[in-house]
């Protein structure tokens, strides 16, 4: 079985964010980046797959020539190989432009099943996975809280607000999974020090066959027109109580204000 995990490498959640005045789009560069952590679930689900069944696994990352060390560390927790595909044209990319690129990687390669994280913390769509199934004609199965294959197919819990549904499908497949699924672990020594040695290729849009016009912000169905940083923090309300009742009424009023109640 080959299983592929698509990453991706995404600004600290806990690091100030700025964006670029030049082209209206997040300045990558300006805090420290990090694995996107949905995809670690992802990731832990493949690294299973490989344990129980001898699957190979490939980590695929779409990104600048500096997003290597995120490939290291996807491939530190145990994974065979790595794949990136990194072009100056890729910035900017929406969702689908980021999805054509993904599929066209994907093109190239035998696999079985790719998991994805079923969105990223930077963006949050929850698009990518299901655009890159409808452009490879393949089953996708999202929001899975559960994974089993079998054989020629695979088995998803799939969560949504009712509950879940059990979903089957014929591989090859698409599969994104939340955060429930399981609980990631972390990197032994022994894979960070495997991972530097780990087989790793690269390619360009022009390797893939992808036309530059299809993808980056000129492709982008999205458009920011500004942006404005944010506003610093105002004092707070404080509310003194006296013993004489007063201050309960104040401070009904103000969540009355403030629509809390």
């Amino acid at each position: 079985m080959k299983v592929i995990v698509p990453v991706k490498r995404v600004p600290d959640t806990a690091g100030e964010k700025k964006m670029d005045p030049n082209d209206r789009t997040l300045d990558r560069d300006a805090g420290e980046a990090v694995l996107c952590p949905v995809n670690e679930f992802a990731i832990e689900e493949a690294v299973r797959l490989k344990e129980q069944q001898g699957a190979e696994v490939t980590v695929l990352l779409v990104g600048p020539e500096n997003a290597q060390p995120i490939l290291r560390k996807a491939l530190s927790y145990g994974l065979d190989a790595a794949i990136q595909v990194t072009d100056d044209a890729i910035s900017g990319s929406d969702a689908l432009g980021t999805a054509r690129v993904i599929a066209k990687a994907l093109e190239g390669q035998e696999f079985d099943l790719v998991i994805f994280g079923n969105q990223s913390t930077d963006a949050r769509t929850c698009l990518v996975p299901a655009a890159v199934a409808e452009l490879l004609n393949l089953p996708s199965l999202t929001y899975a809280r559960h994974l089993e294959v079998d054989g020629d197919k695979v088995v998803v819990h799939r969560e949504h607000e009712e509950g879940w549904d059990v979903v089957e499908s014929s591989l090859p497949a698409i599969v994104s999974v939340v955060e429930a699924i399981n609980e990631p672990r972390y990197p032994s020594f022994k894979g960070i020090m495997a991972a530097k040695s780990k087989p790793l290729t690269v390619s360009s849009l022009a390797d893939l066959g992808v036309d530059p016009e299809q993808v980056g912000s000129n492709a982008a169905t999205a458009t920011m027109y500004e942006f404005a940083e944010r506003p610093p923090k105002e004092a707070g309300t404080v509310v003194e109580d006296d013993g004489s009742g007063a201050a309960a009424a104040a401070l009904a009023d103000w969540m009355a204000e403030k629509k809390f109640v």
